[in-house]
């Protein structure tokens, strides 16, 4: 759980966690088999359509949830159900409470459930009086040990063997042996009284299928059906999104659920429950059951026409299987109660901005959850919409004031760009800032950082531009701040690619930065302000394409513009002219010039390659990289975990530089093993952090940026 008052402490219990080395290598471990495991089970399925077809039918059920609450509930109580709706998770409390008491039980027992997580529901029971006890195996050990989960799917999935048996010496006052198969039938042996003892079972479910009034629950332990038939009195307790029309629309979640949380084809139990069923301890033979639907502003999102897209989600758990972060420092540290990028955007809604504050900011914005996702959500987005809201509401920090006001102005952006070039030159040398101010070294030690170009890019184009005759494409060029004022010479290199080959270049010198950074400190209108400097700059109406080196750029140009500015009617037309004709540098050697093994020389060496988050993934573009690098007579020697972040993250890094660290090394690693002598990637951000980390552990290794590699290669 969250407990962190400021940034300060949070950033202390991320080290913490960092400092805990099973931690570590048991999310590391699962990590590196998830993305395999998810592979197979999904082999040969249209995954894309069934996520879009899941997406829709759970938008429209959302719209309809009302309509399909009354429905379920006629359909249930008709076959002997109670079903109640508690619209905060306070009402849900007492309700169970109530329950348990009209039915004079003392003994509860429960199977995994999130939304009793999110309502505190243990905590209520106990104390009025009952004895609760978590069945799943997971849950059973971290209400033990007093502990919340650290995963959706997998709740104790931070702690060993060692741990586990340690507890168990001390529950069952005998020595346990260190053997997973032994403590589980330590478990078991624990365990199975309480079922047969217990009065109440409590259970979550995965879905409520309105034409029938039956519930669904997937688990992969037994203990789910042992607590829903044992006990005389069934309580099932989900969230009115969990409602579904039909059965088909049901089985279609099936089908995506255990491929994305486990890489299963299906669980090993998938129970329906339709009614009262027969149960020997009930007085009339017959068992007493109670649904409880919880509101808790579930009803509010799906009115809202951004966030009601969360209520998508499968809980599934997929999001934390893939995020950089989470798996640096487990659930505790990346989440409240729920966990993982659907967690960031849940505890803000559920429990509270103080609980969200610090952890939406611990987003790294690679999109790995996005692209995952078994509903389609957007997750990295809502994040940050989560972030401008929450300053919007305490108050915007200095520091992310001021750089939307530096940003909303061009011509002073790039005078302070310029004047930084003058002030490190006491700092700079060889390319590279070697002494840090201490307000700005502070932790950032991992790596080293670059100087400013001594000239500018846009101070070269007058010299550089290329003559094209009869072009075939009219280009619009967009450097971003970085390649401008920073690494001028990846934008050389690309015109060096680029002439000759038709297309007629030009560089608008009105442009400016993106203005992704703002967005990821928060400051969304100075963002949309950003954004109409660079239309009007590169009117998308003189140009066939607007090529960007940047992979960072290019998805915000293409996609962080159209949600910025889209449903602004005085630029809802031209932000989407612009959008569409954004293309990154790979994409447009590769796929418009068409640049192939004849336009290159041979034996240039062997390079290895870091995809960009914001390429593989939120431009979809995998194959031109690899292809332009085979293309161009180099030795291509693929790392592990290519499409894994390298920890940048723009403002990241300078946030929470441990865990840019942490990526860092991991992904130095993995190149170096390769034996490449050149690592290539498509951004300049990345090459800053790979370069930065190269230079200062004293690597042989080189980064190069794609333009310059095939400027190197081109004949």
């Amino acid at each position: 759980m969250q407990h962190a008052k400021n940034l300060k402490e949070y950033r202390a219990e991320l080290r913490e966690a960092l400092g805990d080395e099973f931690l570590r290598q048991a999310m590391d471990k699962f990590a590196r088999f998830y993305p395999g495991a998810r592979a197979r089970a999904f082999a040969g399925m249209d995954v894309d359509g069934l996520i879009h077809e899941i997406a829709e039918a759970k938008d429209k059920a959302a719209a309809r949830m009302d309509e399909l609450y009354e429905a379920f509930k006629a359909k249930a109580e008709a076959a002997g159900v109670v079903v109640h709706l508690a619209r905060t998770a306070r009402e849900a409390n007492e309700i169970i409470a109530a329950i348990a008491k009209e039915n004079e039980v003392k003994r509860i027992v429960k199977s995994k459930s999130m939304t009793a997580e999110e309502i505190h529901l243990n905590h209520h029971l106990e104390a009025e009086g009952y004895e609760v006890t978590e069945t799943d195996l997971g849950e059973w050990i971290i209400q033990l040990r007093g502990e919340g989960p650290t995963h959706m799917v997998m709740p104790a999935i931070h702690l060993s063997r060692y741990q586990v048996a340690d507890l168990f010496s001390e529950v069952t006052h005998q020595k346990q042996e260190v053997d997973i198969e032994k403590l589980v039938k330590v478990a078991r042996r624990e365990l199975r009284p309480r079922y047969i003892e217990a009065e109440m079972g409590i259970s979550g479910a995965n879905m409520a299928v309105v034409e029938t009034g039956a519930i669904g629950i997937v688990t992969n332990e037994g203990n789910a059906r042992l607590v829903t038939t044992l006990p005389r009195v069934h309580v099932a307790l989900m969230g009115l999104d969990k409602l579904t029309p039909t059965l088909a629309e049901g089985l279609r979640v099936l089908r995506v659920l255990p491929r994305n949380a486990t890489g299963q084809a299906i669980s090993s139990y998938v129970t329906w429950i339709n009614g009262r069923n027969e149960c020997a301890s009930s007085p009339d033979g017959k068992k007493i059951m109670h649904i409880v639907f919880l509101d808790n502003g579930r009803s509010a999102l799906a009115r809202d026409p951004l966030f009601s897209q969360v209520l998508r989600c499968v809980r599934c758990g997929a999001c934390a299987n893939v995020c950089p972060v989470y798996r640096l420092v487990g659930g505790h540290r990346y989440g409240h109660i729920y966990i993982g990028a659907i967690g960031l955007i849940l505890t803000y809604f559920f429990h509270g901005r103080d609980k969200a504050k610090n952890l939406v900011q611990n987003c790294i914005n690679c999109g790995a959850c996005k692209a995952v996702c078994a509903a389609g959500i957007d997750l990295p987005m809502l994040i940050k919409e989560i972030h401008a809201r929450i300053l919007d509401e305490e108050g915007h920090s200095a520091p992310s004031t001021l750089l939307a006001a530096v940003l909303k102005n061009r011509k002073l952006f790039h005078t302070l760009l310029r004047s930084a070039k003058l002030a490190q030159k006491p700092l700079a040398s060889g390319g590279y800032i070697r002494h840090l101010p201490m307000l700005l070294a502070k932790d950032q030690g991992f790596r080293t950082l670059p100087a400013i170009a001594a000239k500018p890019f846009r101070d070269l184009w007058p010299r550089i531009r290329p003559e094209t005759k009869s072009p075939r494409y009219r280009v619009g060029l967009f450097s971003g701040c970085v390649q401008d004022f920073v690494y001028p010479e990846q934008c050389v290199a690309a015109v060096n690619v680029v002439a000759g080959k038709g297309a007629a270049l030009d560089f608008p010198m009105d442009q400016s930065c993106c203005g992704l950074p703002v967005v990821m400190m928060g400051e969304i209108e100075a963002a949309r302000e950003v954004a109409r400097q660079n239309i009007r700059a590169l009117d998308p109406g003189k140009y066939d394409y607007i090529l960007t080196l940047c992979a960072s750029c290019a998805s915000h140009l293409k996609h962080g513009y159209l949600k910025l500015l889209g449903d602004d009617p005085a630029w809802a037309v031209k932000v989407r002219q612009f959008a569409d004709k954004v293309i990154d540098f790979s994409s447009f050697a590769h796929d418009v010039l068409k640049l192939g093994p004849e336009d290159f020389r041979k034996d240039g060496g062997s390079v290895t390659y870091h995809a960009p988050c914001h390429l593989c993934r939120g431009l979809g573009v995998k194959d031109a990289p690899r292809d332009l690098l085979r293309d161009a007579g180099l030795d291509y020697k693929p790392s592990e975990e290519e499409e894994v972040c390298c920890g940048f993250g723009g403002t990241f890094s300078m946030k929470f530089p441990e865990l840019s660290a942490e990526l860092l090394a991991k992904k130095l690693e993995h190149a170096e093993a390769t034996g490449a002598q050149t690592l290539v990637t498509d951004c300049p951000g990345c090459v800053m952090q790979l370069r930065g980390g190269l230079e200062k552990k004293g690597s042989p290794m080189r980064v190069k940026h794609m333009a310059e590699i095939l400027a190197q290669q081109i004949k």
